[in-house]
């Protein structure tokens, strides 16, 4: 458990929210999404703040490290979830991606970006963003989940990923491309990959049963068993309270797999058995950021850099 993995970062970004609600503009194709409709706008953000806060405060008392910026706007109500719109990886590379909703798109930000450079070895920034006016979206790895060890992306197919720039991407950054189709229990697609599936490094939870064409799904868990993990089917039950939405960091103890008390309380205590094989759980308690249909794995970017080594005289 100890080992340090590819697949587990030590660090993490968070942004916290200031003025917190969920997205209009995503609420049509995001059906994890919830509506706040009669609740206090105002004790949402406040709680919404609270959450990241302490969430934060556990992380670093984990032993992970965890930068955090904050978020003052009014107009950008998703900047909780920055994993979407960039990524680190591997040999100094950063990513930065083009966002489907409009107003996602203003949760880009130079500091974060300053930031990994001044504290993070980076060779360099890929930014796909201009690809937004050919209405082009790759929604970072909120639209990918990435094998890390293996060098595989997985992308549920959907208007957040781009099959041209998911192409690109692996081309880029060495990753070979599996993308499936996937339908939630209201027969919608699944908007974001990572709402149903997580890899770790000696196991993955996945929503086997919306990948509803057989001989995909059949395939998918091949390539994930060749790997030598352990594939945990979580059920659509299971999903729809984030259960998917989970992310493997390192810290202090060894991995650690982070994810909500809500999704903690819907796993079976024989999966929670086998997660536990290999790393331990820690939950977060964010049912107000829950709302805007995203989970813990959605707030923490990973750090996958190598920090600076500074020699003072």
């Amino acid at each position: 458990m100890d080992h340090r993995s590819a697949q587990a970062p030590t660090a993490v970004i968070m942004v916290r929210p200031h003025h917190f609600s969920p997205n209009q503009e995503t609420a049509n194709d995001n059906a994890f999404q919830q509506s706040v409709e009669g609740q206090d706008p105002n004790q949402i953000a406040k709680d919404a703040f609270e959450e990241v806060t302490r969430a934060a405060e556990q992380l670093n008392f984990a032993g992970i490290q965890t930068h955090i910026f904050e978020d003052e706007g009014r107009l950008t109500p998703d900047a909780v979830f920055p994993n979407n719109w960039f990524s680190t990886h591997t040999g100094g590379h950063v990513a930065i991606y083009p966002m489907f909703a409009e107003n996602r798109r203003l949760e880009r930000r130079s500091d974060i970006i300053d930031m990994l450079k001044n504290t993070y070895r980076v060779q360099d920034v890929i930014d796909y963003s201009g690809l937004e006016p050919d209405g082009l979206f790759l929604e970072g790895t909120g639209a990918m989940v990435l094998d890390h060890i293996e060098r595989v992306a997985y992308a549920v197919s959907s208007n957040r990923t781009n099959p041209v720039i998911l192409e690109r991407f692996c081309t880029h950054f060495n990753y070979e491309p599996m993308v499936f189709d996937a339908i939630d229990t209201g027969g919608l697609p699944v908007y974001h990959t990572n709402v149903l599936m997580c890899i770790a490094t000696d196991f993955v939870l996945i929503g086997l049963d919306m990948i509803e064409d057989a001989w995909r799904r059949e395939e998918i868990t091949q390539r994930l068993e060749v790997s030598g993990r352990d594939v945990i089917a979580l059920t659509n039950q299971q999903i729809s309270n984030f259960a998917g939405n989970a992310i493997e960091l390192h810290g202090s103890s060894g991995r650690t797999l982070v994810l909500s008390a809500r999704a903690l309380q819907s796993l079976m205590a024989e999966q929670i058995k086998r997660i536990e094989l290999s790393a331990q759980i820690l939950a977060l308690e964010v049912p107000t950021i829950e709302y805007a249909g995203g989970s813990v794995r959605c707030m923490l970017a990973g750090v996958h850099l190598s920090p600076r080594q500074y020699n003072f005289p």
